[in-house]
C-alpha cells in the first residue's frame, strides 16, 4: 500500500467539487474544453444532397481502431437543439473527409467555425482550394498534409436539446499523406506535420514541444 504524503492530502482536500447536474450545460461545456486538452482537430468536409461542400472543425475527435480503420468526431447541436450542417449533410450523403490542420492553415480553419447559411460553402468563404477525393463524394482541403476519407458507419445521438451530441463514427477508406511530412523511415513526423490542437477558450497548441517515454507500441 502507498500512503499519501501531507502535500498529496492537501492537494486532494483543495480540489474543487462540481456536480454537472447542478450547473447549466454551457458551463459544463466550458469546463470540459479546458479540462480535456490538448484536443486534435478534425477539419471535416461533407457535402449536401445538392452538391454544396461544407467544412467545419471539431475538437472532440479521436481514432477508434485499425480493424477496420476507423475514427470518430462529435458534433454538438446548436443551442436551439437543431443539428449543424455537418450532421445534416451526413444524413443525406453518409461520407466525409477528415483534414488534419497544419499551423499554416490555422486562421482559415478558425474562419470555417462560424455559422453560415446552409447554401454557403466554407471552402469559398475562407478562400480554400479543394481537391477531389478518391473514394468519397466530399472534397478535401488541398493544402492539408493528411486527409482521411471516410464512410459513415454510425451516427449516435447522445442527449436532446441544445448541447446534445452526435457521435459520427467513420470507416477510413482512403488516406493521403504529403511526402514533405515524412521522416527518413517513411513515417509521419509530428514536427514536420506541424498540426494544431485545441486548448481552452481561444487558445491552441501545435506539435513542437515533444518528449518520449519508453518504447510505445504502434510507433
Amino acid at each position: 500500500m502507498v500512503f499519501l504524503t501531507r502535500n498529496e492530502r492537501e492537494f486532494i482536500d483543495n480540489l474543487m467539487q462540481i456536480d454537472p447536474t447542478q450547473i447549466p450545460s454551457s458551463q459544463v461545456y466550458a469546463l470540459m474544453i479546458r479540462a480535456i486538452t490538448p484536443r486534435p482537430i478534425a477539419w471535416v468536409s461533407t457535402i449536401s444532397a445538392g452538391g454544396v461542400a461544407n467544412l467545419a472543425p471539431f475538437s472532440f475527435f479521436s481514432g477508434v481502431g485499425s480493424n477496420p480503420p476507423s475514427l470518430l468526431f462529435s458534433c454538438v447541436d446548436r443551442p436551439d437543439g437543431t443539428p449543424k450542417d455537418t450532421v445534416r449533410n451526413l444524413n443525406a450523403v453518409p461520407q466525409f473527409v477528415v483534414n488534419i490542420v497544419p499551423y499554416s492553415l490555422a486562421e482559415k480553419m478558425e474562419l470555417t467555425s462560424g455559422e453560415f447559411d446552409y447554401e454557403v460553402s466554407e471552402f469559398s468563404m475562407a478562400q480554400l482550394a479543394d481537391v477531389r477525393s478518391h473514394r468519397v463524394a466530399p472534397p478535401g482541403v488541398a493544402l492539408s498534409p493528411i486527409r482521411l476519407e471516410c464512410e459513415l458507419m454510425q451516427l449516435v445521438k447522445v442527449g436532446d436539446g441544445g448541447g446534445a451530441a452526435n457521435i459520427c463514427i467513420g470507416k477510413i477508406v482512403w488516406i493521403e499523406v504529403a511526402d514533405e511530412i515524412l521522416d527518413t523511415e517513411g513515417k509521419i513526423d509530428p514536427l514536420k506535420a506541424d498540426s494544431i490542437g485545441r486548448m481552452g477558450g481561444r487558445t491552441y497548441c501545435r506539435t513542437g514541444d515533444l518528449f518520449e517515454l519508453g518504447r510505445l507500441r504502434g510507433t
